[in-house]
């Protein structure tokens, strides 16, 4: 499903991503090589990885994150990459349950 996003569509999810790992206000090491991991699998090209990598030392803008802009078709996608994000140091804090919780209730 990843190849089917367009380049815009690609960059929102890594925005959604980032955001995820900036929910409990630390950006851990374990959460840095998932968006390296996702920059990959995106494939996206060195302008675009920097400005991802740029989202790890200053979150994106709240209004850049706004789940009403997932395309329905993508919302089960960007949940799942939410989740994996959220889990992938190993804890899940409850800033990021509730984050992920607020972002299951807008994409119904």
């Amino acid at each position: 499903m990843l190849d089917k996003l367009s380049r815009q569509e690609r960059l929102q999810l890594m925005r959604f991503i980032c955001s995820f790992a900036w929910a409990d206000l630390q950006v851990r090491e374990q959460e840095r090589e998932f968006v390296r991991k996702m920059i990959l699998r995106l494939q996206l090209d060195e302008e675009e990885a920097r400005e991802v990598r740029s989202w790890l030392d200053v979150p994106p803008a709240a209004d850049d994150v706004d789940p009403m802009q997932i395309p329905r078709a993508h919302r089960q996608l960007f949940l799942a990459a939410a989740r994996e994000m959220i889990s992938s140091d190993g804890e899940i804090g409850e800033e990021e349950r509730e984050s992920l919780s607020l972002l299951e209730q807008l994409t119904r």
